[in-house]
């Protein structure tokens, strides 16, 4: 008997220009596809050019009116973060929805990035904090929607406060949960400065639960010559219809957080299902990693600092009549 996928039904989105990071394969490009097919023009930042080709040719296969074009951006370093964010605020064009997905997950030994972060941390918060600073007016002009994709990852471990770029002692599945923990905290905090700000920017954020997405398959490039254990099992509990998602579903949070006139600021959405591993989209409580509105600050002054990224300041920050 064939398996029962959830779906939504994602509104028409005409006239409306969507940013995804991390399209070339697996839950970016379906994320990538979902838009197109709603009727948005999508823009898929990517970090190799063969890859995203690939998948802009996947998606004219299957609709071939999208509306889809391909950048470059390598989200471990900073200077093609602000390279794209040149690019886009050249043709000035308002971006209605900006969708924080791609990410690098446990390379085995500690790797940095351009400059010299640890590669987890750099690239899933600090790269996409970046990205965000450099797009605030393109964003602000069309009163986008962001959402930024985190994992079930964020609801383990801490934020290693002492040491953020693992110089000490590098624990890659650590070093994974605080890069999803940082960017959950930014993820909030920028709905919270937004709202006080009145910038017009809705900030969202969502997990896709667990799938046999490429995460965990091997990756040369970082040191992983073959699959880990762990995908294979989750490759053969997807293909059962045990437990844990597909990709297909396992797009459907950050779309429903995205797209949905029922998604709200400052809200987390993920599966449904057992676990929050697999099922429909749904609202869901917020990790206790990401309540803290004294850790999301923090993280975001630290944020700023190594980035050198710039927003503008909250009212209460400038004016101490402002009664905040």
């Amino acid at each position: 008997m064939a398996r029962t996928q959830p779906d939504i039904t994602v509104p028409d989105l005409s006239g409306k220009l969507a940013v995804v990071t991390g399209a070339s394969d697996g839950v970016g490009l379906g994320l990538a596809t979902r838009l197109a097919a709603a009727g948005a023009e999508v823009v898929m930042p990517v970090r190799n050019r063969r890859k995203g080709e690939a998948a802009v040719a996947k998606i004219k296969q299957q609709h071939p009116k999208a509306a889809v074009s391909l950048r470059d951006l390598d989200l471990s370093s900073l200077s093609s973060v602000a390279a794209l964010g040149a690019a886009l605020r050249s043709e000035d064009r308002p971006i209605h929805i900006l969708i924080n997905n791609a990410g690098v997950m446990t390379p085995p030994d500690r790797q940095t990035t351009a400059e010299g972060f640890e590669l987890q941390f750099g690239s899933n918060h600090l790269g996409h904090f970046a990205l965000v600073s450099h797009l605030l007016p393109l964003l602000r002009a069309g009163r986008a929607r962001v959402t930024s994709q985190l994992s079930i990852a964020a609801n383990e471990n801490a934020i290693n406060w002492d040491d953020l770029n693992w110089e000490r002692s590098y624990n890659g599945r650590r070093a994974y949960s605080q890069s999803k923990i940082a960017f959950g905290l930014f993820g909030l905090e920028l709905d919270r400065r937004s709202q006080a700000a009145g910038w017009g920017i809705t900030s969202n954020i969502s997990h896709p639960g667990v799938a046999p997405t490429s995460l965990l398959a091997a990756r040369p490039e970082m040191g992983r010559t073959k699959d880990t254990t762990g995908v294979r099992l989750i490759r053969t509990l997807s293909r059962r219809g045990i437990l844990v998602g597909t990709v297909e579903t396992a797009v459907l949070p950050a779309l429903y957080a995205a797209t949905s006139a029922d998604a709200r600021g400052a809200r987390f959405y993920g599966p449904s299902g057992l676990g929050h591993l697999s099922g429909a989209p749904a609202e869901q409580a917020v990790y206790s990693r990401l309540r803290s509105e004294d850790d999301a600050q923090r993280i975001w002054r630290i944020s700023e600092n190594l980035t050198h990224a710039s927003f503008p300041a909250e009212p209460s920050m400038t004016d101490p009549k402002s009664g905040r």
